[in-house]
């Protein structure tokens, strides 16, 4: 088993919202209230393929995210987006891996791009 004394930082995951404008259009934003998820996770350093290595030239920066497996945790999805709660950092959620091992979620973030 890893160890969970690694689960160092802590993030935040919210969810997109959307609500109408006023002009008839939509207006998409960020929840941050209780249907956020806030948690202890250990960020991974991702290196090696080509396409991580490509977005750290223009920028970017991706890392794998470790977080415990949990209902809350199994609700996130690759439209939402991460929040580094100590550096204040915002990262888009890229990938969700749920199902590859049962005490952990993994989930593959990105930084430097618009969310």
């Amino acid at each position: 088993m890893k160890d969970p004394g690694a689960l160092r930082d802590r993030v935040a995951f919210d969810r997109p919202t959307e609500a109408p404008d006023g002009f008839g259009g939509i207006e998409i934003g960020w929840t941050d209230e209780p249907a956020s998820h806030v948690c202890s996770a250990q960020f991974i350093y991702q290196r090696g393929s080509e396409a991580v290595e490509a977005a750290r030239l223009t920028g970017r920066g991706i890392y794998k995210v470790r977080v415990r497996n949990t209902v809350k945790s199994r609700e996130i999805t690759a439209d939402w987006r991460m929040r580094d709660l100590r550096r204040g950092a915002i990262y888009n959620v890229r990938e969700v891996d749920s199902i590859t091992d049962r005490a952990w979620v993994y989930i593959v973030v990105e930084s430097g791009v618009a969310v």
